[in-house]
């Protein structure tokens, strides 16, 4: 058995632009960095994901322990809320890195994203966290320096400051031209009002949580929910990230999908145990591999202080390989942030269980917070799929339920009565599913792009279809072709699609 092609992440962000997935953002302008904008198909795939998220947790969702389904109800929060709600978070005194400046260079780093490899008591090299052998090869060799992969490496955190004078920065060609690690906010700020002030300041919302918890007594009093019961939100968070990279994985401009699981405190085990597992199971229902997903919990000084607990859903993207980035994390976060927004805002947070007047308290969280963009991110690299035995040498191996269109609508020729067929066809599928009508171009052509977009069928109007009525099918994978009556085409996508 052969192993299969290695993906190449370039191809697949050059895949994403010239199809029509991502673009650089202000591209015409030189583009800003951290930031992205989604084109046609982008825009449907990520709302395929974000909807099956909606459907899975808010619409339809899981069974619960007990054998019932359990109670979520949605919210959106304004993206510039009281600047207070972030001091009480903790973001505002909390929300930072490490980092670092070259001031040889004048580039910034994270702290504890640099690793130093020590060649000898006189020659040190920071060189980027999760660069692969064949980089820091390339790197010493730049350097004049001889490598050997027993050289000793360490964090630069864990470096003294007194030696400091002894690193080459990742990018330097000198000893001493890092500065002191500094605590940088991740928070951006802006102003409210038409003054600018310091009494003014606010701030883009750093993740979409804190929206859903100062709004729990709103929704505990309105919704007719309660405990244990979850609040999902879906929505744009803001992060001043020093080094965005490695494409839309790490933006300043992002896609959060994240639920708040309130609960008793003595059920906070038993619930954080359930949603640890459907999360790993709903990433498998949207086409991500077990090969390539893996748990990771948290090491105890990765977690927060106020957290019992933290695991990560990790996907292998191309450029973490063989290791794995973050996709979404499990955390068990106590009752800390409704503790802190209780005593910052002065309003009460408890629960009073309705069947016990005396049993009173502040409901534990667990937090299963997804990245939407990161997501799409995922299922984009899982698609890509080299085949150099069709003519676009790659397809776009997505589920029919991620899949931007859904099938696509190709007469073969653009005149006569092929293109009238196709149209009347066109015309109805798309009142059920997101149809594309192609016309233009050669067969061959049309198909290596809907090969390349990733629809999973196609339905090629000919001479035949004209004479009685029938149409070919492509599927996708196999490239195998059949034909069906033009009146069973919808019967035959509802069932592949919907299953």
């Amino acid at each position: 058995m052969t192993d299969a092609p290695v993906k190449d992440m370039k191809d697949i962000v050059a895949l994403c632009k010239r199809r029509g997935f991502i673009f650089q953002a202000s591209e015409i302008y030189g583009g800003i960095n951290g930031f992205w904008d989604y084109g046609p198909l982008g825009t449907e795939l990520k709302n395929n994901l974000r909807d099956a998220w909606w459907r899975d947790m808010v619409l339809c969702p899981p069974i619960g322990p007990d054998g019932q389904p359990v109670e979520i109800v949605g919210l959106d929060s304004a993206i510039i809320q009281n600047p207070q709600v972030w001091v009480a978070s903790g973001h505002v005194g909390g929300f930072s890195d490490p980092m670092v400046d070259c001031k040889e260079t004048k580039k910034r780093y994270r702290a504890d994203h640099l690793n130093v490899i020590k060649a000898s008591d006189a020659q040190w090299v920071a060189v980027n966290e999760g660069n692969e052998q064949e980089e820091v090869e390339k790197r010493f060799k730049k350097l004049n320096i001889k490598y050997d992969a027993s050289y000793a490496t360490v964090s630069l955190v864990d470096v003294d400051l007194k030696d400091y004078s002894k690193i080459i920065g990742p990018d330097a060609k000198e000893a001493g031209s890092l500065t002191e690690p500094k605590a940088f906010n991740l928070l951006f700020e802006t102003k409210i009002g038409a003054v600018a002030s310091e009494d003014s300041t606010a701030y883009l919302r750093g993740e979409t949580a804190q929206g859903i918890f100062i709004n729990y007594k709103n929704i505990l009093d309105s919704a007719r929910v309660k405990v244990p019961f979850g609040i999902a939100q879906v929505g744009k968070a803001f992060r001043n990230e020093v080094n965005p990279r490695n494409f839309i994985f790490r933006s300043r401009e992002f896609e959060q999908m994240e639920m708040e699981w309130f609960c008793p405190p003595e059920d906070a085990p038993q619930w954080f145990e359930f949603w640890k597992e459907e999360r790993r199971k709903w990433w498998k229902s949207v086409g991500l591999s077990d090969n390539d997903v893996i748990f990771r919990e948290h090491d105890a000084d990765e977690l927060v202080f106020y957290s019992k607990g933290t695991f990560d859903i990790e996907y292998r993207f191309p450029f973490t390989a063989p290791g794995y980035g973050e996709l979404e994390g499990i955390a068990y976060r106590g009752n800390y942030d409704l503790t802190q927004h209780q005593e910052h805002s002065g309003t009460k947070m408890e629960y009073i269980d309705p069947m016990d007047n005396k049993n009173r308290y502040i409901p534990h969280v667990i937090e299963p917070a997804a990245g939407l963009t990161r997501g799409v991110l995922a299922i984009l690299c899982e698609a890509y799929t080299v085949d150099p035995s069709r003519p676009s040498g790659v397809y776009m191996n997505f589920t029919p339920a991620m899949a931007p269109k859904k099938a696509a609508i190709l007469p073969l020729t653009a005149k006569g009565e092929h293109p009238e067929i196709a149209t009347k066809l066109y015309l109805e599928l798309r009142q059920h599913f997101a149809i594309d009508l192609d016309i233009k171009q050669n067969i061959g052509k049309r198909y290596a792009r809907q090969d390349e977009i990733g629809t999973p069928y196609c339905f090629t109007i000919d001479d035949e279809t004209v004479e009685n009525g029938t149409v070919t099918v492509r599927e996708r994978n196999t490239m195998a072709q059949e034909r069906i009556h033009l009146d069973k085409v919808l019967a035959f996508l509802q069932e592949k699609i919907n299953g």
